[in-house]
């Protein structure tokens, strides 16, 4: 029944760079001076085989501001997780429970590429997870 394979949202969920979020070496710029910090990388890895080319026929990644990537993700993570809870009511196509934290920076492509997918997911299972999309 399910076409769409979901893996890995869990990167969501961690909170140190665990096994999904790479230290990568950063500089934040506090004022004059500037210290060195450890920061995370998230990677969104979605295992279907045509999302990827799905996607290139949509607009590009700067579209979209970043924040209006973050405001349609929490919606759509919000109906997304209410519709995991109740498989009985919505059946066992939402597979994976999303912990995306709206207090944590995922970066540019991570939001574009969640909330295209959550398009991508709405267009192939032909159901509806937010009105008004626009």
């Amino acid at each position: 029944m399910t076409k769409v394979i979901f893996l890995a949202i869990v990167v969501f969920s961690l909170s140190s760079a665990g096994l999904y979020g790479q230290k990568g070496k950063g500089r934040l710029a506090l004022k004059a001076d500037s210290v060195k910090s450890d920061s995370l990388e998230y990677e969104l890895i979605i295992i279907d085989p045509g999302f990827d080319s799905w996607l290139v026929t949509k607009p590009s990644m700067n579209y979209h501001s970043k924040s209006y990537y973050e405001v349609k993700n929490l919606l759509y993570v919000s109906e997304w997780n209410n519709r995991y809870m109740q498989p009985l009511r919505y059946g066992n196509i939402y597979e994976t429970y999303i912990d995306y934290r709206p207090v944590t920076d995922y970066g540019l492509e991570v939001n574009y590429r969640l909330y295209y997918y959550f398009l991508y997911f709405e267009e192939t299972n032909h159901v509806t997870l937010i009105a008004g999309k626009k």
